[in-house]
């Protein structure tokens, strides 16, 4: 039985988004949100390419020691900067605004039987400041280069003759269109909802991106502010973080991670959302725990607040303080261990289906989980002084991260592009894609844990030869992931070119987005749906 009256509707070839208006100026003016989403996930997938090539730089210098290296042409500072832009463009131009800006700009509005966004001309206003912000990072490349890590610590970050200045003004712009974005969400879900739909019976998705969009308005002003402070340390000479000119170089991280450790939860509430929504698709079952779910994501974003110090145990703080901050951090596990746990329930005694994209929630699932387990270790006090500053930092950050946002954004791209396109990807490319992605994954940043606990420190060029055969597994394993995405890019231009026809709801999904049409008309839908059950009434 659907969820929704009033709802269904069957486009005609031409009656879809995709065909409303023609021409490239029809786009780059549009203010419709599933053609400002479908420019997001152009631009955000150009610039993952890109990182990712910089991380395959990275991981081929670092595949042997000594002077004999894999990559000979790779210098120290070269090292250095290949590191830097890779984290950068990961982090500020793919995994902070990637789920949001892409599945949140198009599916939001159709998940609540909206026509649009709250503010459409402000929604496609902050995709160009996100494109600005990124030229300006970019500029970098031909204008002196960036060193510093994506994390711009002082003091190196202001006495490097590096174009440091450029590469914060482009993140601080960056920040800007994500703040534009988070307000653009929560106003629409309060005001656009469509009848009947109160927030106990929005999909689980809407609440995760609502979660974020509380922490982007509230964290992204604060790195704007320390951003510019950086700036302006540079160029005007201000003793904020100079201890040469009476600044203090630690305050920088207090400023920084009071931001960065929420834009964890920027990167992986929306992950746990589209979780959420595959999870209950193809296990053929009502979410186990709605409640739970939806309001641990509420949870996590109100702790995320205050956990920053975890990151700065090392750096003189207090007793007191690394007690609290360690307490607070292992918190955390408690709303994440709930939606596990639902997860897993949901599962349990449904009728499981292993296509593509729950095979990456399932990845999902078991990455994370590791990531989750060994921040609890980091959150440790006395095993943090040992860990600090090793690869094993560098492995839980990444199972985090990339086995759980870019897990959970392929799955998401698999789920929803024939709603994105009307057409379906090749379900046995997104298989095959899932393999060498999980295992590359694996056999690239398990390593890491290992090379950690025996001590050798993040961001070298060089490392002791006890290291290499170890570096060596990390970096086949790097090159398997490569393929892997190399794979789901196969698939995603095949279903574009060759896919064959989408219905309306080829998962049987009982979600909004999916009474629409595949792919929606302008509007969405032609009549404003009436909803009358909450959205995943399977059984």
């Amino acid at each position: 039985m659907s969820n929704v009256t009033q709802a269904t509707h069957t486009a005609t070839e031409n009656d879809n988004y995709l065909n409303h208006e023609k021409g490239i100026w029809s786009w780059l003016t549009t203010v419709d949100h599933k053609r400002i989403a479908v420019m997001y996930m152009i631009s955000i997938l150009t610039f993952f390419f890109i990182g990712g090539i910089f991380a395959l730089l990275v991981r081929g210098a670092l595949f042997n020691s000594g002077e004999n290296k894999f990559w000979s042409y790779i210098t120290p500072e070269v090292y250095n900067q290949f590191m830097s832009y890779h984290g950068i463009i990961m982090v500020f131009m793919v995994i902070v605004p990637g789920i949001p800006a892409i599945f949140g700009n198009f599916l939001l509005p159709v998940m609540l039987g909206a026509k649009d966004v709250a503010f459409p001309r402000l929604n496609l206003a902050s995709y160009y400041v996100y494109l600005l912000g990124a030229a300006i990072a970019a500029s970098t490349l031909f204008l002196g280069k960036i060193d510093t890590g994506w994390t711009f610590y002082t003091p190196y970050s202001i006495k490097t003759s590096t174009s440091v200045v450029l590469a914060v003004l482009g993140a601080f712009t960056m920040g800007m269109a994500s703040i534009l974005t988070g307000l653009n969400f929560i106003v629409t879900t309060h005001k656009l909802r469509a009848p009947g739909q109160t927030m106990n019976k929005i999909p689980l998705f809407v609440w995760a991106i609502y979660a974020t969009s509380i922490i982007q308005i509230l964290a992204t002003p604060v790195l704007g502010i320390t951003l510019l402070l950086i700036a302006a340390e540079r160029t005007l000479g201000v003793g904020i973080f100079d201890p040469n000119l009476g600044g203090d170089p630690v305050l920088f991280q207090h400023f920084f991670w009071f931001y960065s450790h929420p834009a964890v939860y920027i990167m992986i509430l929306p992950a746990m959302g589209i979780v959420s929504e595959l999870m209950s698709t193809f296990s053929r079952k009502t979410i186990f725990g709605y409640t739970a779910i939806a309001y641990s994501s509420l949870a996590i974003a109100a702790v995320s607040f205050l956990v920053w110090g975890h990151h700065m145990f090392v750096s003189g703080q207090s007793e007191f303080a690394g007690i609290l901050f360690s307490v607070i951090t292992m918190l955390v596990g408690v709303p994440t261990a709930i939606k596990l746990f639902n997860w897993i329930s949901t599962m349990y005694k449904g009728s499981v289906r292993l296509d593509a994209p729950m095979l990456y929630a399932i990845g999902f699932l078991f990455l994370f989980t590791i990531g989750g387990l060994t921040g609890v270790w980091l959150a440790s006090t006395g095993m943090d002084v040992h860990f600090h500053d090793t690869y094993f930092v560098v492995a839980h950050f990444h199972y985090v991260m990339v086995g759980g946002v870019l897990m959970a954004f392929t799955g998401g791209i698999f789920y929803w592009f024939p709603k994105f396109f009307g057409k379906m990807t090749n379900d046995t490319l997104g298989r095959i894609s899932w393999v060498f992605v999980f295992t590359g994954f694996n056999v690239t940043f398990f390593p890491q844990f290992i090379l950690g606990a025996m001590g050798m420190p993040r961001r070298y060029f060089e490392y002791h030869p006890a290291y290499e055969p170890l570096n060596q597994i990390s970096t086949v394993g790097s090159w398997l992931i490569g393929f892997g995405f190399l794979v789901a890019l196969v698939a995603i231009i095949h279903g574009l070119l060759a896919g064959e026809k989408a219905s309306a709801n080829p998962w049987g999904s009982k979600t909004l987005e999916w009474q629409a049409s595949s792919p929606p008309p302008h509007d969405n839908f032609p009549i404003t749906p009436t909803v009358t059950a909450g959205p995943y009434e399977y059984r």
